[in-house]
C-alpha cells in the first residue's frame, strides 16, 4: 500500500481530486496529511480503501503467480496483511498466522497514541478464525521459535 500511495499516479489523481493537491508531493502521497483526513472521517476512510484495497490485492496476486512459476518457486510465501479479516482477505491464503499482543504491549510499541484499533475485529476474534495464533508478550527468541514451528508446519 504505502508504494501505490508513493508511485501510482492513478491513486495520486485520485487523492488529489478528492483532498486537493496538497496531499500529494514529489515523493508521492503524504500519508499524514491523509491520514488527518481519513482516520477521523469514517467516510473518507471508506473510501481510501475502497480506491486501495483493490489495488493491493491485485499486486499480490500478480506478486505470489510471479514468484509461483519463477524457476525455483518458494514452499512457502509470507505476507503480512494488517487488515485482512476486516477485508475478507483470508479466503486468499491457505492458513492463517495470527500474532497479536497485549493491548498495553501494543500501545507501547507503537509509542504515539493510535485509535484505529477501535475499528478492527477484536484480536480474540481473529484468533479464533487463525490457523495458528500467538501472542507476542515474551522474548524475542520466543518469537523466533513460534515462527519457526509455522514455517516448518507449513513447509511439510
Amino acid at each position: 500500500m504505502h508504494r501505490l500511495l508513493r508511485e501510482d499516479p492513478d491513486v495520486h489523481q485520485a487523492l488529489i481530486d478528492r483532498f486537493g493537491p496538497d496531499v500529494v508531493g514529489n515523493d508521492g502521497a503524504d500519508r499524514a496529511a491523509i491520514a488527518q483526513r481519513v482516520f477521523n472521517d469514517p467516510n473518507e476512510l471508506e473510501w481510501l480503501e475502497r480506491l486501495l484495497h483493490p489495488k493491493v490485492v491485485a499486486e499480490h496476486v500478480a506478486w505470489r503467480e510471479e514468484v509461483s512459476e519463477g524457476p525455483n518457486p518458494p514452499v512457502l510465501t509470507v505476507t503480512e496483511i494488517p487488515l485482512l479479516y476486516e477485508t475478507g482477505g483470508e479466503v486468499r491464503f491457505d492458513a492463517v498466522v495470527v500474532i497479536t499482543a497485549p493491548p498495553e504491549v501494543r500501545a507501547a510499541r507503537r509509542g504515539v497514541p493510535d485509535d484505529r484499533e477501535r475499528r478492527l475485529l477484536p484480536e480474540e476474534e481473529k484468533i479464533r478464525r487463525a490457523d495458528y495464533a500467538y501472542v507476542n508478550d515474551g522474548t524475542l527468541d520466543e518469537l523466533d521459535a513460534f515462527v519457526a514451528d509455522i514455517v516448518a508446519r507449513l513447509s511439510a
